[in-house]
């Protein structure tokens, strides 16, 4: 009996999440085929500590089994995972777009750097609970990695098996971003990756695939709409509001990605003189200044013309060294601060939240989805103190939310992404997002497209369909 299961099973396609599964980080999914098995993204768990602590776990024995991974974009949350994985014993390819290979490899050294950075401080300063505090992976386990990458042209036809090809199609979201849409066995499957925005600071609206027969699909605001307003504004305001005050606007972003955007704003805004040209602004993320440089190399992904996209850069100073990051924090007037992490779990911005965050005048300005667990979370939540490096910080500034910057599609756009296809799919499997998102999204779906939707639970394997073999000879 249990042979002829087998049998079975190897005749299937099944799709498993070992990540992003009612959570919205550490995208992992395997799609099982009787010939390959394919890991759509590798990326780590942020967010609270039981999901961070899930990262030093032994993987699923199924993820030892891949053959090939497809990755959809650079954040860590869908990238990180990668050089854990190879120095675990991955030896195929990774499929990538040109811009999402640049941009991971500068999010991994970095991810790495800050790991190794971070557990020196805790030995040295004894507030890690395991001795000797160990990063969780090196430099030298990314350079191994980045030794698998193989970039691939959006819109270009793959073949990875006689019965299985996939096509990117860009997804908006940031710089390289794409859906997946792979081919296999005569069915369609469609993973949507990170679906951005309709109306973007600086890229065009996400690229639809033709049809899908099974989508695999994000959720991160399934239960939320940005709003209309030019975020802009609210910016200008924010601005405004904090230098009256006499204080310091921090604005924590990703490095790639948002950082871009808010630099473009505030180009915009300086020259529109809806702020004073004067105010000084810093970009204290070497990451960052190297992402937007990115955009100069790939004007084909950006709505922008290149030479709007250098003129972003004028009037940003940008900090290429951790030590002058105090000069920043002691320099007297109001300035405008970008910093990366986005969510506040590591990187030089913990430097300025420690001196900012107690100060009335100040001001933080969150601008992108806020995990759980994470410090970001924590602010929005409107908590009275912070910890950062073991010592808990009063919060006194102003914290402030502007979600018309936020990089994923809201639900009214995750509406219209997934009402794209020619014909409705046979069924929907939410992925990435907190689970009441994610019901209010499995809710509005079944009822708009009478389709059936799945919330995929970790580790349980979906059939989504029977290979014929027999059928497939005949055509």
């Amino acid at each position: 009996m249990n042979n002829e299961n087998n049998d079975l099973h190897n005749q299937a396609v099944y799709l498993q999440s070992f990540g992003a599964a009612e959570t919205v980080t550490g995208s992992k999914h395997l799609l099982q085929t009787p010939d390959l098995n394919i890991l759509v993204d590798c990326g780590l768990f942020q967010g609270i500590k039981s999901l961070r602590e899930r990262n030093w776990e032994k993987p699923p024995a199924e993820l030892s089994a891949v053959d090939v991974m497809i990755l959809t974009h650079a954040h860590l949350d869908h990238c990180g995972y990668i050089p854990l994985f190879v120095k675990n014993g991955y030896r195929g390819k990774i499929y990538m777009t040109s811009p999402t290979r640049d941009l991971t490899e500068l999010i991994l050294r970095d991810s790495a750097k800050l790991q190794e950075e971070d557990a020196d401080k805790a030995n040295r300063h004894g507030y890690s609970k395991h001795q000797p505090a160990e990063p969780l992976y090196t430099t030298g386990d990314v350079e191994t990695a980045l030794q698998y990458f193989v970039t691939i042209e959006a819109g270009h036809d793959f073949q990875l098996h006689e019965e299985i090809r996939f096509k990117f199609f860009p997804a908006g979201h940031i710089l390289g971003a794409c859906s997946v849409e792979i081919n296999c066995y005569g069915k369609t499957i469609v993973f949507s990756g990170d679906i951005g925005r309709y109306h973007s600071e600086l890229l065009p609206p996400p690229v639809h695939p033709v049809k899908a027969d099974f989508v695999v699909m994000e959720s991160t605001y399934g239960d939320r709409l940005h709003g209309e307003a030019d975020p802009a504004e609210a910016f200008a305001l924010a601005i405004k509001d904090t230098i009256f005050q006499g204080g310091n606007l921090l604005v924590p972003c990703f490095a790639v990605g948002r950082a871009q955007d808010v630099m473009h704003i505030l180009y915009r805004l300086k020259n529109s003189k809806a702020i004073p040209q004067s105010i000084p602004v810093f970009l204290d993320s070497p990451m960052a200044a190297s992402a937007g440089r990115s955009l100069l190399k790939y004007p084909d992904w950006l709505t922008l013309p290149p030479a709007d996209a250098a003129r972003m850069f004028s009037g940003v100073t940008i900090n290429p060294d951790y030590h002058h990051t105090e000069k920043i924090i002691r320099q007297r007037g109001s300035k405008i601060v970008l910093a990366a992490s986005g969510m506040l779990t590591g990187g030089r911005v913990l430097e300025y939240l420690k001196h900012y965050l107690g100060n009335a005048r100040n001001t933080i300005l969150m601008i992108g989805y806020q995990a759980e667990g994470t410090r970001g979370r924590a602010l929005l939540n409107q908590v009275a103190e912070i910890k950062i490096h073991g010592q808990y910080y009063p919060v006194r500034a102003r914290i402030l939310e502007i979600g018309g910057l936020s990089a994923h599609a809201d639900q009214g756009e995750l509406l219209t992404w997934v009402k794209g296809f020619v014909a409705s799919p046979v069924a929907i499997f939410l992925v990435h997002g907190e689970p009441s998102a994610q019901e209010a999204l499995r809710v509005k779906v079944k009822d708009e497209l009478h389709v059936p939707v799945t919330i995929m639970e970790e580790g349980k394997p979906k059939l989504l369909f029977a290979v014929n073999h027999n059928e497939l000879k005949a055509q």
